[in-house]
């Protein structure tokens, strides 16, 4: 039975996950920061629930101790992260430490503190939740964007850099996912000068995919045993890449402004 470790398990796209490996018959360690709350995996056989908060370092080495002492692990997905959205010049210097500390450097530490125990038992792999949002640029959420800009290139040396080990790297790039990545995993910077320009754009967002479709393609990463780094999730994701790539990244570019700038 094979063994996957998910950050940020409590909901959506980490919990989907979290039972749609579990249902396929993995050992599923979900980490989230208040596991005595979760009611639903905490009733299933082959779940362990370990507390992590990826923004507190002395936590991370100890859940990550914990999580290697229960069992042989042999996939980590990096999913914790929330969203961040307003005008950048409305953002506190606050706001944007944590969505760093959380969405970048969470998922940094995690792995770092992963690889020496992948290292020694010459495998392993690591999936990285970044966003269509990774690979493109859009109005109003550019703390976010970067974030996870900064996943993918990190993602991509390090695939590189690990691959000697037979440690694997990949990254997941959902499309506006109906989670509580606008809800309850949302912090918005608000700024009169912006704000109704900023509702326009949030109008725009539809959150179509489900949280389980987002999980297949993370289970597709995790066992299809192919060197590919990156993994577009989603029916928009998928379009909106390949109309990256079909037009170049400039004219695409442009043609996000077209849409935004009356």
């Amino acid at each position: 039975m094979k063994t996957i470790f998910i950050t940020g398990a409590s909901s959506g796209i980490g919990k989907a996950s979290a039972q749609f490996f579990h249902a396929r018959g993995w050992y599923v360690i979900a980490t989230m920061r208040h596991p005595e709350k979760e009611k639903e995996l905490s009733q299933l056989e082959h779940v362990t629930l370990l507390p992590l908060d990826v923004t507190d370092i002395v936590q991370i080495k100890s859940t990550v101790s914990e999580a290697i002492a229960l069992r042989k692990v042999d996939v980590i997905l990096n999913n914790a992260g929330y969203g961040l959205f307003g005008a950048m010049e409305a953002y506190t210097e606050e706001q944007i430490q944590r969505q760093i500390n959380t969405n970048f450097l969470g998922t940094v530490r995690v792995t770092q503190a992963f690889i020496p125990y992948f290292r020694e038992q010459q495998g392993g792999l690591f999936i990285n939740i970044t966003s269509v949002g990774g690979n493109t640029g859009f109005p109003f959420g550019s703390m976010y964007n970067a974030t996870k800009w900064a996943l993918e290139g990190w993602s991509e040396c390090l695939s590189i850099e690990l691959a000697g080990f037979n440690i694997g790297v990949k990254t997941v790039a959902p499309d506006a996912t109906k989670t509580d990545l606008f809800s309850r995993s949302f912090d918005l910077a608000k700024h009169p000068l912006y704000d109704a320009a900023v509702e326009k754009v949030l109008g725009t967002v539809e959150q179509t995919t489900l949280p389980e479709e987002i999980a297949a393609v993370i289970y597709e990463a995790a066992t299809d045993e192919e060197d590919r780094l990156r993994y577009p999730a989603g029916r928009k994701a998928k379009g909106i890449l390949e109309r990256r790539r079909e037009i170049g990244a400039e004219e695409f570019r442009r043609e996000v402004k077209r849409s935004f700038v009356k």
